[in-house]
């Protein structure tokens, strides 16, 4: 079984900066994606935007809303992602899931951690 640990997150002024880890275990992790994907309140529960993934290799994906202003890193050897978030809005407040998924396509969720912009 795989588990997502995460920290971060919290409620920050408009124009400010925040950083979200993420640390997976669990057995046979091999090559995986890592990334985040958020909820925005209101929508329905299983609704989740892409923010940015990272696989094992490097590869990076943004979502549009993101590019720019936030950035992805990991530690491949301990399969631990960062997320850089800068220049945050009204707009990014959400609830911030860590998700891993691995070679068989399987996905794992961490508890999520709230983000609060304030304008």
């Amino acid at each position: 079984q795989v588990q997502l640990m995460e920290s971060g997150g919290g409620m920050v002024q408009s124009g400010g900066s925040l950083v979200l880890s993420c640390a997976a275990s669990g057995r046979n992790l091999g090559n995986n994606v890592m990334g985040w994907f958020r909820h925005f309140s209101g929508t329905h529960e299983l609704q989740r935007e892409l923010v940015a993934t990272i696989t094992t290799h490097g590869a990076v994906q943004y979502g549009n809303s993101v590019k720019g202003r936030f950035t992805i890193t990991r530690d491949g050897r301990e399969n631990t992602v960062k997320l850089q978030m800068t220049d945050l809005g009204p707009a990014d407040t959400a609830v911030y899931y860590c998700n891993l998924m691995n070679q068989y396509n399987v996905n794992f969720w961490g508890q999520g951690t709230q983000v609060t912009v304030s304008s």
